[in-house]
């Protein structure tokens, strides 16, 4: 029953959900999952992190970079029957079809140019508020 509650828990998110779609279409890098959601690295890498534990995504860093992909529905019939569901459900809605576009898009730029674009933007942002705030405490 962990398992399942695990499932629905992980599945209980609109961002995971749109994560979750984008990569039926096939494997992914986080960059092009940061660029497709429109979110920090640090808060994809924890919702891809929730659906890798609760068994909808399999990851595999190589080098640098982490990508994701679908996982396979035949080795948990829980996971292939919540995932048919939801295609049923949510395939065609506005964010889902709004999602391909963008990913259409995405999928044409160089992954590896993405994720450096990224990385130079993550590093000239400077501190965080939660680090600034630290920061200020400690003084």
């Amino acid at each position: 029953m962990k398992k399942v509650v695990r499932l629905l828990q992980a599945l209980a998110d609109e961002n995971r959900l749109r994560a979750l779609f984008a990569l039926e279409r096939g494997e992914l890098c986080a960059c092009q999952l940061v660029e497709l959601l429109r979110l920090a690295p640090s808060t994809v890498s924890q919702h891809m992190g929730i659906l890798r534990r609760a068994g909808l995504v399999a990851a595999e860093k190589r080098g640098r970079w982490m990508y994701y992909q679908a996982a396979d529905e035949e080795t948990s019939p829980p996971v292939g029957r919540a995932k048919a569901f939801l295609r049923t459900c949510l395939q065609d809605t506005a964010p889902i079809l709004r999602d391909r576009k963008r990913l259409a898009a995405i999928l044409r730029r160089d992954p590896h140019e993405l994720c450096r674009r990224q990385s130079r933007r993550t590093a000239s942002a400077g501190p965080t508020a939660e680090r600034r705030g630290r920061q200020r405490r400690s003084r």
